[in-house]
């Protein structure tokens, strides 16, 4: 009977362990409640209830108290930082002095590795990838080949070389990392401007106040190429609306933070464009240069000579003719057939302007009166076979009045006053010549094929896929000083005929120290005319002439509507043929 007594005992006991636990565990919980709980003002009041009034200065004090609590932690975690820095620095001294006594020289040099020696090092390299890039000085190249041309734009544009046949030659910058690469670097573009160096030829007396201060809305034109082992140039230009100087800007982003190369103030105001344009025939198109020659040169620029090489006797006196009435500002028309002859001939006013019809053709120049009289203009007559190459030659050579920047033309070419002022920008007597990037138009008829009649050449003049491409493989038109044409030897003259003689002297300036400017100019279009490719051409230059052809005619899916156009005529008339026997049931 002694067991379950004893059985007894020690449940009763088990029992009184486990309350006197829980009675302490309670002593336990509640002692850390009243140590933890917040401690409360006993004058305070809870806003908007009994102290109202003091809201106000409530949360100010508050707020005050929270500032400084921040502040505090800010010291202590600065202070913590300054702390591991030391001792990371004090790590690595005798991480060195441990390398030092295992190698004293490395390469036979002392080994100097701090910190700044590791910056210094960054910036020699960024600054050497800047000297092996074409920024500053031009490259040799072997051939057109080897050139990375240039792309342009302006604040809301891209004009652009490589399309293929998604992408379109004037396109807004829709990627996301485009848009803000043009954004920042026109920014960036400001801040060197606006915030000169003392090598940029800054008067350090020059106050922010006596300064002129430039915006975004003062940017012009951009240009930009990526090497893609070194980096991106970058080439702005801006200018005040009522200015005739421009900042020229050029930066270089070495694959890593943008690099101010050069900050210079440009100025062409007094810069002469010698216009060289060699022409043989063709007085209709002539004529139609002279018309833009006048809108553009002399009534908006001013500062422009002109020089027409003309071969041959027949239409030299509609030449004369013409230029006499630039001359003279008179207003002249001459009444010509489809057949290119001269049969009348006659002086009219503005209202009496001729017109057409399918067996007459007028071309007049009508020209204002209020002007001044124009002589800035030479005709050279050359009685001997139409060579383009000797044209320019005999016209950059029949200036007489020392330097000056020529612009080789064609008489099917239309520029603008901006593309005038971007040929003085980008070239420079020794050191840069300008080969801008046409862009040519398709055969108007094509184009505008739903329409009775093509429109004006003015509403023509669109970069759009259908409309026309950027004329990459054509050199033909350059800006470039009189001095670096001669100095390089100008064309070659042994080239005969149609093409070939660009691409020659274009493989010179390559070869040479002169940097070639090779991009897209909006203000230059070539207009689409016939192209005629004579048997006498040489086989290289006639296949020149039918690639040329071809690629002048029409986009790719105009040309393939004109392939294909006998069986979209017979889906046409089956489709017609169906409609018609379904009414009839």
């Amino acid at each position: 009977m002694r067991m379950p007594r004893r059985g007894l005992v020690i449940q009763a006991r088990t029992r009184w362990l486990l309350v006197g636990l829980a009675l302490l565990f309670s002593l336990v919980l509640l002692m850390y409640l009243l140590e933890c709980a917040p401690q409360t003002d006993g004058n305070g009041s809870l806003p908007g209830v009994v102290g109202e009034s003091m809201g106000k200065e409530y949360y100010q004090a508050l707020l005050q108290e929270q500032e400084e609590h921040y502040q505090n932690r800010a010291t202590s975690l600065k202070r913590q930082i300054a702390q591991l820095k030391q001792e990371l620095q004090e790590m690595s001294d005798k991480l060195k002095s441990l390398q030092e006594k295992k190698s004293p020289k490395v390469n036979g040099m002392n080994y100097q590795g701090t910190k700044e020696q590791t910056s210094n090092d960054l910036l020699e390299f960024l600054h050497s990838q800047i000297d092996k890039a074409e920024v500053s000085v031009g490259a040799k190249l072997p051939s057109e080949y080897g050139v990375i041309p240039f792309e342009s734009f302006t604040s809301m544009k891209v004009f652009q070389l490589e399309m293929g046949l998604t992408r379109h030659p004037e396109e807004k910058p829709v990627r996301k990392d485009k848009r803000d690469e043009l954004v920042e670097v026109i920014e960036a573009g400001l801040e060197v401007i606006n915030n000169p160096d003392e090598e940029d030829g800054q008067d350090e007396d020059d106050g922010v106040g006596d300064r002129q201060l430039y915006s975004e809305n003062d940017f012009i034109e951009g240009y930009y190429r990526t090497e893609r082992d070194k980096g991106t140039q970058y080439e702005l230009f801006y200018k005040k609306m009522d200015g005739m100087e421009y900042r020229h800007v050029t930066l270089f982003r070495p694959f890593g933070p943008l690099m101010k190369v050069k900050s210079e103030t440009v100025d062409i105001s007094r810069s002469i464009i010698n216009v060289i344009v060699p022409l043989a025939g063709r007085t209709e198109a002539f004529a139609q240069f002279m018309q833009n020659f006048r809108d553009v040169c002399i009534h908006q620029d001013k500062r422009v000579h002109l020089t027409v090489v003309y071969f041959g006797q027949d239409g030299l006196s509609e030449v004369k003719s013409i230029l006499e009435s630039v001359a003279s500002l008179g207003c002249k028309g001459f009444l010509k057939t489809t057949k290119n002859q001269v049969i009348a001939r006659k002086d009219f006013e503005v209202s009496d302007s001729p017109k057409n019809n399918r067996d007459l053709l007028w071309v007049w120049l009508c020209f204002s009166c209020r002007e001044t009289d124009f002589h800035n203009y030479t005709l050279v007559s050359l009685n001997e076979e139409f060579n383009r190459g000797r044209g320019l030659d005999m016209g950059a050579r029949a200036w007489e009045k020392g330097e000056v920047l020529m612009f080789f033309c064609d008489v099917d070419v239309y520029f603008t006053a901006e593309f005038l002022n971007s040929c003085r920008l980008n070239a420079e007597p020794g050191k840069k010549v300008f080969y801008p990037v046409v862009f040519s138009l398709y055969n108007p008829a094509i184009v505008y094929a739903n329409q009775d009649i093509p429109p004006p050449v003015e509403q023509q003049l669109v970069h759009k896929k259908d409309s026309g491409f950027w004329r990459d493989f054509g050199f033909g038109m350059t800006c470039q000083y009189r001095t670096d044409f001669l100095t390089v030897g100008g064309f070659d003259l042994e080239v005969k005929g149609w093409g070939g003689e660009d691409v020659h002297l274009y493989r010179k300036y390559l070869h040479g120290e002169l940097m070639v400017v090779r991009t897209p100019v909006p203000g230059l279009f070539h207009l689409w005319h016939e192209k005629h490719c004579a048997d006498e051409l040489t086989p290289e230059q006639y296949r020149m002439c039918i690639q040329s052809k071809a690629m002048n005619e029409a986009s790719h899916s105009h040309l393939g509507m004109l392939v294909f156009r006998e069986e979209i005529e017979a889906h046409l008339r089956k489709q017609a043929y169906r409609t018609n026997s379904e009414a009839a049931r």
